[in-house]
């Protein structure tokens, strides 16, 4: 994968889903791919796909997303956009299983690898009351929503670090991120920065506080 995401815009705010009813709105298109093409990536990868069949997911579920972006209403009580764009991933991860599922049987028909009408039926439509994951025996070690929340988290936490980086002394930030972030110990840290220690948990304390501020701020875009 070549693009970088702007973690800064996870999650979406309200502004910029008005903005994605617009298909001509490039802008908001581009910056609602940066924000969530390594969400939905790292997810389609952890659900079992490879490389290739990850970013062909990632490109479906921008597609679906453009597509039925009318039908989302930004609304907390029609349901969060997290779970919205998790359903249509959800689509888009079966259909690259499927895809891998007909060219396996392909390969081996012999083995008869998922091949037959119920198969294609089961993922073929949005629609269908059926989990198109629940059709793939063993597939998912933990359940996809739970992939998927830890993915949200990541980002989130991502999007909250930055934001603190660049509100803070990039010493103090160092000293933060050697200790919280990479484990080292005060000591370690304050030899590695000569510093002293008592700076090292001044920073850490001054630092977490100001992470913990921002991530409540930025869930609350998304509540």
């Amino acid at each position: 994968m070549t693009h970088k995401p702007s973690y800064d815009s996870i999650p979406t705010r309200h502004s910029l889903l008005l903005r994605l009813k617009d298909w001509g709105d490039q802008s908001g298109w581009q910056e609602f791919f940066d924000s969530y093409w390594a969400l939905l990536y790292n997810t389609s990868r952890r659900a079992g796909l490879n490389d290739t069949e990850a970013q062909e997911a990632v490109q479906e579920t921008v597609i679906a997303v453009s597509k039925k972006m009318p039908e989302f209403k930004v609304d907390p009580s029609r349901g969060s956009f997290s779970a919205w764009l998790l359903q249509l991933a959800r689509w888009r991860i079966a259909d690259q299983f499927r895809i891998r599922a007909r060219a396996e049987a392909k390969a081996a028909p012999q083995k008869g690898l998922w091949a037959g009408d119920s198969w294609e039926t089961a993922v073929s439509d949005d629609s269908a009351a059926t989990d198109p994951l629940q059709c793939i025996p063993d597939l998912l070690a933990v359940p996809l929503e739970t992939i998927w929340n830890e993915e949200w988290e990541r980002n989130l936490i991502t999007a909250a670090l930055e934001r603190v980086k660049s509100q803070v002394n990039a010493r103090q930030y160092q000293m933060f991120d050697l200790h919280k972030l990479q484990g080292l110990s005060a000591g370690e840290t304050a030899r590695s920065m000569k510093v002293s220690a008592a700076s090292v948990y001044m920073a850490a304390f001054r630092v977490s506080r100001l992470l913990n501020r921002v991530v409540k701020e930025i869930r609350k875009t998304v509540e």
